[in-house]
């Protein structure tokens, strides 16, 4: 028994320190390689839907339709999905219509999820390519003029069928916020910059992301009975070979829960989204044509297996500190080395992104609760995810809850 849990210790250590080390190396490759480089130059500018879907955002939703409605680009329309909200925000979104020319709504009586908003805005929109923004969010002035160029430029082609935004955080007076804060540049943008030079990635940004219709449509829309429908989509268009990209410059500031039962709900919805997506797409493996999604498929397996066997280390430890036993003493040194990589880590990133948020280094210090407390809360939220997939029936729509967004501005 003794054998068995120092392998398990040996993976609880190893896997998060070669995975550090993979992610730093990717980030700082797509970062000399694409990142330096100047944006793909605007060549065409054409009609652009913008989606926006809602549920109970009456505190919120006008900051974001106002905002969308300035944006640094000639030719688009905004189409706010309301998806039977109990609150006012149905209202909100008509007031807001007989104001802005460039928005139309479309009020559903039921709430069906944000999959089903996003499918019936589709069928409403007018352009060609989409750009989906959560009702929280701040859409950058320019970040439709770093979307279109992915799928316009005639040196790129029409193989691009989504490229996923980069989400900034902008509720940052709470320690909660602001470990997301770093987590959302040193763990996110990390990883979604060494999965593009992968050549395919997990998932795009529910937050923000661009499509290209024709891509949607040819993939079957997106899941709506999915928990997560950006992972969802984004696996669907992979496994149909379009291409997904990541665009750092096209920002969006968002909303972060700022209570641990806001944020526990979030990533617990998050792990059973990547869970379930794990159970739908195994069958990639029997196509070799697919074979570009085995890393990611294999990474996220590992991620899951680390989290149940972190969560059996601590049990075993309790158990042991309880009986009187003697402890592993190596294994909290190595602990240790693991919060400096992951403060390494984090410093390459937050060094990489300021460029985006000029404010970002002075928050570096507060990175230190990630490893001390983050950790221990990802593998207890993945450990519950796991029944919640297990036993979600397939067909029913993934109605959404209303979020915790965090405390007022």
């Amino acid at each position: 028994m003794a054998e068995a849990f120092f392998w398990i210790a040996n993976f609880v250590f190893w896997y998060p320190l070669i995975m550090c080390v993979i992610w730093i190396g990717g980030a700082l490759i797509f970062h000399f390689r694409i990142e330096r480089k100047p944006p793909l130059p605007v060549t065409e500018t054409p009609f652009v839907s913008i989606l926006v879907p809602c549920y109970n955002e009456e505190e919120n939703i006008k900051e974001t339709i106002t905002h969308l409605e300035n944006l640094n680009y000639p030719h688009y329309e905004v189409i706010a999905i309301n998806d039977g909200s109990s609150d006012k925000t149905a209202s909100a979104l008509c007031e807001l219509a007989e104001e802005m020319d460039k928005l139309r709504v479309v009020d559903l009586k039921e709430n069906s999820g944000k999959a089903n908003a996003l499918y019936l805005g589709l069928m409403a929109s007018k352009g060609e390519y989409l750009v989906c923004v959560d009702a929280d969010s701040i859409l950058d002035p320019n970040a439709l003029n770093y979307f279109v160029p992915h799928f316009t430029n005639p040196n790129v082609g029409e193989r691009v069928g989504a490229v996923t935004g980069n989400p900034r955080v902008r509720n940052r007076n709470t320690l909660l916020s602001r470990i997301q804060l770093c987590e959302y540049s040193s763990i996110i943008g990390m990883i979604k910059r060494t999965q593009r030079i992968l050549g395919k990635v997990m998932t795009v940004s529910g937050v923000v992301v661009a499509f290209r219709k024709r891509a949607v449509l040819d993939c079957g829309l997106w899941d709506r009975d999915a928990i997560t429908e950006d992972i969802a989509i984004t696996w669907k268009l992979q496994k149909r070979f379009w291409d997904v990209r990541y665009e750092p410059n096209a920002l969006c500031w968002m909303l972060v829960p700022e209570t641990l039962k806001g944020l526990w709900t979030q990533r617990v919805r998050w792990a059973q989204g990547g869970i379930e997506i794990l159970l739908r797409h195994w069958n990639i493996f029997t196509d070799w044509r697919q074979r570009r999604l085995f890393p990611v498929y294999f990474e996220q397996l590992l991620s899951v297996t680390w989290s149940i066997c972190w969560t059996i280390l601590i049990l075993y430890f309790l158990v042991t500190i309880a009986a009187g036993g003697e402890l592993l003493l190596p294994i909290f040194w190595a602990g240790s080395y693991l919060t400096i990589i992951c403060l390494i880590q984090f410093f390459i990133a937050i060094i990489m992104d300021r460029k985006y948020d000029k404010d970002l280094v002075k928050y570096y210090l507060w990175a230190i609760w990630y490893p001390v407390l983050y950790w221990y809360f990802n593998a207890l939220v993945l450990v519950r995810a796991i029944p919640k997939a297990l036993k979600r029936k397939k067909g029913k729509y993934a109605v959404w809850e209303s979020p915790d967004r965090g405390l007022p501005l």
